[in-house]
């Protein structure tokens, strides 16, 4: 029996749903408790399976935008009661949303292409995402989401946590705040079973050790970042946090559309100039949402909501990012790597965009139309220079769900 009510993104009340409907089925082995309240009052909940000290925490929800990770989350939990092997010496924990007041306004359950995802799309401003908050803030302001998934880890002492995002366009990569080895080679095989590229140089992995394609492991606190404009130090979020207990962190990254222009190893002939390039286009668009966005914000009432609030974090981003794009860029830089700083600079005034649309409709200011051109323009070049297409939601889940494991095996034997 699914846990899922049908092959679709599940919302936090199917998440809970599903994970009611585990216990109810094992309530020996399974609990479900509350550890935490988002700053809108909504709980958050954690799914138990077994007892057994070793522990593997699963974070699904960080980004409202990814909602691959709840459908997953449901999958593993299944499964892990199913098998017993999976939880022999290991209890298995699952945080069913990190972020339930983000989740519940990106509004796009089942897009059909990525006009579509974006017409709904909502991400937090830096400050206001669960993991990343750390990174940005001090911590006495750090929100409640944060704290909760702080205690849980600090309580759990997870040998491994794993924190399940997916990307809009692109391909599957790994991020490992400490090299698990053995994991490449199963991750690189569920990818090819089930036709999703790897991308090989991801932009957010940018310089980092690689222990295998599309495997990155994050540098040691204090290394210099290739990109350090970004205020978000993944090493400063609450990845490190496993670490205090013998730990470490996975994150798993699968795509909704693919792109074959992501996992090309070649390097790229003249990366210097198609940075500099990339930097103008991303200056450009920007500078778009930016006009329509001081144009129109005299006219909106009250103070900024999560989603204006959002659009001005990303549009702030672009400026600085665009001069770290006119750096040498990192040694052997491939044409995968290029391809993954062109989608990323689509993508940050596209979002912007995409928000302020969203707040502009429901004002119903004049300058929304002007907007909505860029956003349906953009949507469907990015999807057009990437050759998008859609991966299966069950392709989705079983390659994130199949890497999950990996890394739970191979994790164990470092922790044993």
């Amino acid at each position: 029996m699914s846990l899922l009510p049908e092959l679709r993104y599940p919302n936090v009340t199917e998440l809970l749903r599903g994970a009611r409907a585990l216990v109810a089925r094992r309530p020996g082995l399974c609990s479900l408790r509350q550890v935490g309240s988002s700053r809108a009052g909504r709980p958050l909940h954690l799914l138990s399976v077994g007892r057994a000290a070793p522990a593997v925490l699963v974070v699904a929800g960080a980004h409202a935008n990814e909602p691959t990770g709840g459908a997953t989350l449901l999958a593993l939990a299944g499964r892990v009661v199913r098998e017993r092997p999976l939880r022999d010496g290991t209890s298995w924990h699952f945080l069913l949303c990190a972020d339930p007041d983000g989740a519940g306004l990106h509004v796009t359950p089942a897009p059909r292409s990525l006009l579509d995802y974006h017409l709904g799309f909502f991400r937090p401003a830096g400050s206001e995402q669960p993991e990343w908050s750390p990174a940005v803030l001090p911590p006495d302001r750090l929100p409640p989401e944060t704290l909760a998934l702080v205690r849980v880890i600090d309580e759990l002492r997870p040998y491994l946590q794993v924190s399940l995002h997916a990307t809009d366009l692109g391909g599957s990569w790994v991020q490992l705040t400490r090299d698990v080895p053995g994991l490449a080679e199963p991750f690189a095989k569920s990818a090819a079973e089930l036709n999703i590229p790897v991308e090989t140089g991801a932009s957010d992995a940018a310089g980092w050790p690689a222990a295998g394609p599309g495997v990155h492991v994050m540098p040691a606190p204090g290394t210099e970042q290739v990109y350090p404009s970004m205020p978000d130090d993944a090493r400063l979020s609450t990845w490190y946090r496993a670490h205090r207990h013998g730990g470490l962190t996975a994150v798993v990254e699968v795509p909704m559309w693919a792109s074959d222009l992501v996992d090309d190893p070649a390097p790229h002939p003249a990366p210097a100039a198609a940075m500099r390039r990339l930097a103008g286009r991303l200056l450009r668009d920007a500078r778009q949402v930016e006009e329509v966005l001081a144009e129109a914000l005299p006219r909106l009432p009250g103070p900024p909501g999560p989603l204006l609030r959002a659009a001005r974090w990303a549009l702030e981003l672009s400026p600085a990012l665009a001069g770290d794009w006119h750096r040498p860029p990192p040694p052997g830089a491939t044409a995968a790597y290029l391809g993954s700083v062109d989608a990323f600079g689509r993508r940050l005034p596209l979002r912007a965009a995409a928000m302020l649309l969203r707040v502009l409709r429901e004002a119903g200011d004049p300058a929304a139309p002007r907007l909505e051109h860029l956003v349906v323009s953009w949507s469907e070049a990015f999807a057009e220079r990437f050759g998008a297409r859609w991966v299966p939601l069950e392709h989705q889940v079983e390659h994130q769900s199949r890497t999950v494991l990996a890394a739970a095996r191979h994790a164990r034997d470092l922790a044993a």
